[in-house]
């Protein structure tokens, strides 16, 4: 009798212990949970005003929003939700049409993620049209590229490649789903592939990414684009496929290093291993996302990830105001080689750089 129970624990014990830790993502105190959060950003987002480049086009961190208020909406099945988000799209078909990027940059590429989510949602073909061109055109060299941009498309790469970490996130989300919608796996093909080439020449052996190769500060939005879009690549990367092991590697190296520098009160900070700045959402937001997909997807140790990814959260609710606005977000940041730099850029509340990974947690704590 004693070695049948003994056997039982040895089977299921690391199942029982898995169910208690990944519990820590699941109950919450009132006002922190990720549906009352949720609800909170995606119906702050719904009546918000366009944020656009320099007052023409649709910006990416607007996109970024949408996709995290639809994925919001998806996980609780808030109907009405989903009909003003789609609402909100519909004048890009006429009226606002002038404010469709345009499909020469990386970050405006992005763009098509939005509509290729949408097409998943309402299976209109007027929203697959759209997202397969941005998709497709980050692939398609144009007449006057430039001579750099010819070379990357040689080697099979992007055009738009450009070695910025951001690129991470806005090249492997609107591949990955360019792939959701098609199956076609030279979308998932070219996410991965480029992957591997930035986590080959910007990774640094401690596991994070400098801002750029000529900036070496670990700034951590610019950090949470390579995390985030590592997650988001490996749920939908086949496991057997030729470059999953080495995103993969990155992947848990990288998240290692964003547990050892959490600060104690479950914040990261704008930059990520100086102590003395100053605590920073939209980086925070990133990691915790990066933390819980990990998690739930059985990659990362759920007592200790679980645990870091329920303080994080915690502690980013109280950076939400009474307005629904996600607040101590880092403005929109280019590189610059001066530590001082990074440590004055403005804070803005409401931002949409804070907002989207916010609702992104939201959602991912809501999957089953």
């Amino acid at each position: 009798m004693m070695c049948k129970k003994i056997i039982f624990l040895l089977c299921f014990l690391p199942f029982y212990l898995l169910s208690a830790q990944t519990n820590e993502l699941k109950k919450f105190p009132k006002g922190c949970s990720p549906k009352q959060v949720g609800n909170r950003l995606a119906y702050n987002f719904v009546n918000a005003r366009h944020d656009l480049y320099a007052g023409r086009y649709i910006h990416y961190a607007e996109v970024c929003t949408w996709n995290g208020a639809l994925d919001y909406a998806l996980k609780t099945n808030d109907r009405e939700l989903i009909k003003q988000l789609q609402n909100r799209f519909e004048p890009f078909f006429t009226r606002e049409k002038v404010l469709l990027p345009p499909m020469n940059h990386v970050d405006y590429n992005m763009f098509g993620s939005l509509a290729l989510k949408l097409y998943q949602i309402t299976n209109d073909k007027r929203y697959l049209e759209i997202g397969l061109a941005y998709a497709d055109s980050q692939w398609e060299v144009p007449v006057n590229a430039k001579a750099e941009e010819k070379d990357w498309a040689e080697k099979g790469y992007s055009w738009q490649t450009r070695m910025w970490i951001d690129d991470m996130y806005m090249i492997t989300v609107i591949q990955n789903e360019a792939y959701k919608v098609t199956g076609d796996p030279k979308y998932i093909d070219r996410a991965a592939k480029e992957m591997v080439l930035y986590l080959d020449e910007l990774q640094r052996p401690s596991g994070l990414f400098y801002h750029a190769p000529d900036v070496p500060y670990y700034w951590a939005r610019g950090d949470g684009w390579m995390a985030v879009g590592m997650a988001d690549l490996l749920r939908e990367l086949p496991k057997n496929h030729k470059n999953y092991v080495r995103i993969m590697e990155g992947y848990q190296v990288m998240m290692k290093s964003l547990k050892n520098h959490q600060r104690p009160d479950g914040m990261w900070n704008q930059l990520i291993d100086e102590p003395d700045f100053w605590p920073e959402t939209s980086g925070t937001a990133m990691f915790t996302y990066a933390f819980i997909i990990g998690v739930q997807q059985g990659w990362l140790n759920a007592s200790e990830y679980g645990s870091a990814a329920r303080k994080a959260w915690l502690a980013m609710v109280s950076f939400i105001d009474e307005r629904n606005n996600v607040t101590e977000v880092c403005v929109g940041t280019g590189k610059k080689n001066d530590k001082q730099y990074y440590y004055d850029r403005p804070r803005l509340a409401g931002d949409f750089h804070g907002q989207a990974p916010y609702l992104w947690c939201a959602a991912a704590l809501l999957r089953k």
